[in-house]
């Protein structure tokens, strides 16, 4: 009779839990229609072993007298932590988590990203007053990493911004809503026959810190990140979890799609959220991939090896002495670079960190000797609302006198059609043979032409810094360093 009725006691708890977070994601949905499917996404689990609530990416884990006091005493709070969960979904954060050794950093990053886009947000189901503390936190991030993502916030705390253990506590107190420990710190449960079939068991358990070998099982990659609370988790939920991966990603865009098609006045509403979507988004190839378009066919001098007959070579030494019967080739067919033009983006909105690192990935592609013939011609454009500086490159060897000797000129307004202009005037003057491309270095802040290339034209743009690529024309490609 007791046990019947601790378990009753159970049960209500269980369903008191669920029924308060059913509420709030009701008045979430009536606000926020557009997180419909999202909303809808995540189940509810009771979790005894845990004091506040947290997700896994299949579930939301409650304890139930945690949720049940701040329905009653502070619902905008538990709205708020409904939705801060939901875009740690939305964001991938539980699946990333692994690939950064400071796990207690990662942790407080994403939620200064999630609770920066729910300050942005204008709902007054989420709203909360912002502390002076929070706000002088934001005032220094944007002004210092200006978009405000996971990567970006946790490189600048580990280099250049060095947290003490009391001011990470402090930011941890003032951003942290959830309990993180159901992300990837998840390992497998070790099988036991006994409980192998058992219902009546929880899913998950306390374990020790996990060994530096510890294989992450959202990857195949050791994971050196030093563990403070992991827990077992079942084989079948963990399926689900990497399974939800892919769900949230489209979800991602699902989300972005729908909200670019409810209008600008709506989409103010939601402050930075649309932005950090298209960031999340946008499918970062590497230009370096696309130098491959730029390749030709052409013989070039040198031993061709593939074609080269070693039986006969060997049937004429051993039978006449020093006398091969075959020679080996003296050229060889290979597919390389040979025209090229490199535009670099040298206005004011360019800070000098980006230009410079512009002018190393360019060094870095001249330095790569594999992917140019000997006879070449790069033409390297340096221009802000003009042309600023021209050189022509039309040998490998001078490549690594030119990377090492490069400079900056410009620094004024941005305009990118004087470029496309003075390359139709070079190939008018009868400088280019056969071009084949054209990238251009850039923040995209700027003018762009309208008129299409003869050419394959790609805007490359720095994926963690500030940059805007949405005036691209659809002719040109938009890449990412």
């Amino acid at each position: 009779m007791a046990e019947e009725n601790v378990l009753t006691k159970r049960e209500q708890l269980d369903e008191a839990g669920k029924r308060v977070l059913g509420a709030s994601r009701t008045e979430l949905y009536i606000d926020m229609r557009f997180f419909g499917s999202a909303l809808n996404s995540l189940g509810y689990e009771m979790d005894l072993s845990m004091t506040t609530v947290g997700t896994d990416a299949v579930s939301i884990r409650f304890n139930p007298s945690y949720v049940l006091r701040l329905f009653l005493e502070e619902p905008g709070k538990l709205n708020r932590t409904y939705l801060h969960m939901l875009l740690h979904c939305i964001f991938m954060h539980m699946y990333t988590s692994a690939g950064y050794k400071d796990e207690r950093l990662f942790d407080v990053c994403a939620d200064i990203v999630v609770e920066s886009i729910l300050d942005g947000m204008d709902y007054q189901c989420i709203y909360r007053v912002s502390s002076d503390y929070r706000d002088r936190w934001y005032e220094l991030l944007e002004k210092e990493v200006k978009v405000l993502t996971v990567e970006k916030l946790y490189r600048y705390f580990s280099q250049e911004h060095e947290l003490d253990i009391f001011e990470l506590e402090k930011l941890e107190r003032e951003f942290k809503l959830d309990d993180h420990g159901f992300w990837s710190r998840l390992v497998d449960k070790p099988s036991d026959d006994k409980d192998e079939n058992s219902d009546n068991k929880p899913e998950d358990k306390e374990m020790p810190p996990l060994d530096d070998d510890y294989q992450n099982p959202f990857n195949n990659e050791s994971n050196e990140s030093e563990k403070t609370t992991t827990k077992y988790i079942n084989p079948r939920r963990l399926q689900q979890i990497k399974d939800a991966k892919k769900d949230w990603d489209k979800e991602g865009k699902r989300i972005q799609t729908e909200i670019e098609t409810i209008g600008k006045e709506h989409s103010d509403r939601l402050g930075k959220l649309t932005w950090l979507l298209k960031v999340q988004n946008t499918s970062h190839r590497d230009f370096r991939e696309f130098l491959q378009r730029f390749k030709v066919l052409r013989e070039e001098g040198g031993v061709d090896l593939d074609s080269f007959d070693y039986g006969m070579y060997s049937f004429g030494l051993e039978h006449y002495g020093n006398m091969p019967l075959i020679e080996e080739n003296e050229f060889r067919e290979v597919k390389k670079i040979q025209e090229l033009v490199i535009a670099i983006d040298t206005s004011a909105s360019c800070k000098d960190s980006l230009v410079q690192r512009f002018l190393n990935e360019t060094a870095g592609i001249l330095l790569d000797r594999e992917s140019f013939f000997q006879r070449i011609k790069i033409c390297v454009i340096q221009c802000d609302n003009q042309i600023q500086k021209t050189d022509f490159i039309e040998k490998s060897d001078e490549m690594n006198k030119y990377s090492s000797e490069i400079h900056v000129e410009g620094g004024y307004g941005t305009d990118f059609r004087p470029v496309f202009e003075h390359v139709e005037e070079l190939k008018s003057a009868g400088k280019f043979e056969n071009l084949k491309g054209l990238i251009y270095f850039t923040d995209g802040y700027g003018e762009f032409p309208d008129k299409p290339t003869s050419y394959d034209t790609a805007f490359v743009f720095p994926k963690d810094e500030d940059y805007t690529d949405e005036n691209v024309p659809d002719w040109a490609l938009k890449l990412y360093i």
